[in-house]
Protein backbone atom coordinates (compact mmCIF):
# COMPACT_ATOMS: atom_id res chain seq x y z
CA UNK A 1 0.00 0.00 0.00
CA UNK A 2 2.93 2.49 1.10
CA UNK A 3 4.61 1.98 -2.28
CA UNK A 4 1.16 2.96 -4.49
CA UNK A 5 1.18 5.68 -2.33
CA UNK A 6 4.69 6.65 -3.34
CA UNK A 7 4.18 6.34 -6.69
CA UNK A 8 1.00 8.61 -6.72
CA UNK A 9 3.07 10.88 -4.88
CA UNK A 10 5.96 10.53 -7.94
CA UNK A 11 3.02 11.02 -10.59
CA UNK A 12 1.92 14.09 -8.73
CA UNK A 13 5.29 15.53 -8.81
CA UNK A 14 5.92 15.17 -12.34
CA UNK A 15 2.53 16.53 -13.69
CA UNK A 16 3.48 19.88 -11.12
CA UNK A 17 6.91 20.41 -12.46
CA UNK A 18 6.17 19.30 -16.25
CA UNK A 19 8.29 16.09 -16.47
CA UNK A 20 7.47 12.87 -17.60
CA UNK A 21 8.03 9.66 -15.86
CA UNK A 22 10.64 8.94 -18.92
CA UNK A 23 12.95 11.73 -18.23
CA UNK A 24 12.78 11.35 -14.22
CA UNK A 25 14.02 7.35 -15.08
CA UNK A 26 16.60 8.83 -17.32
CA UNK A 27 18.10 11.08 -14.99
CA UNK A 28 18.04 9.16 -11.85
CA UNK A 29 18.45 6.08 -13.28
CA UNK A 30 15.98 4.24 -12.90
CA UNK A 31 14.21 1.00 -14.82
CA UNK A 32 11.84 1.51 -17.63
CA UNK A 33 9.42 -0.70 -15.27
CA UNK A 34 10.25 1.43 -12.16
CA UNK A 35 6.43 2.79 -11.95
CA UNK A 36 4.66 -0.01 -13.05
CA UNK A 37 6.57 -2.19 -10.65
CA UNK A 38 5.39 0.16 -7.72
CA UNK A 39 1.87 0.24 -9.03
CA UNK A 40 1.44 -3.01 -9.94
CA UNK A 41 3.54 -5.08 -8.58
CA UNK A 42 3.93 -3.53 -4.83
CA UNK A 43 7.85 -3.04 -5.56
CA UNK A 44 9.93 -1.58 -2.48
CA UNK A 45 12.49 0.55 -3.89
CA UNK A 46 15.19 1.07 -2.22
CA UNK A 47 16.01 4.31 -0.04
CA UNK A 48 19.16 4.95 -2.87
CA UNK A 49 16.22 5.00 -5.00
CA UNK A 50 13.95 7.18 -3.21
CA UNK A 51 16.50 9.71 -2.30
CA UNK A 52 17.43 10.38 -5.97
CA UNK A 53 13.77 11.42 -6.53
CA UNK A 54 13.64 13.53 -3.56
CA UNK A 55 16.58 15.62 -4.56
CA UNK A 56 15.52 15.72 -8.52
CA UNK A 57 12.26 17.23 -7.13
CA UNK A 58 13.58 18.95 -4.38
CA UNK A 59 11.32 17.05 -1.14
CA UNK A 60 11.69 15.00 1.89
CA UNK A 61 11.63 11.43 1.92
CA UNK A 62 8.65 12.07 4.32
CA UNK A 63 6.60 13.57 1.62
CA UNK A 64 7.24 10.79 -0.57
CA UNK A 65 6.10 8.39 1.75
CA UNK A 66 3.36 10.75 2.83
CA UNK A 67 4.63 11.40 6.16
CA UNK A 68 4.74 14.89 5.72
CA UNK A 69 2.74 17.52 3.77
CA UNK A 70 5.59 19.49 3.24
CA UNK A 71 7.82 19.13 0.60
Amino acid sequence: MQNKHIAKMIRKLCKEKGVTIKTLSEVCGLSTSFMFDLEKKDASPSVKTLTKIADYFDCSLDYLAGRSDKE
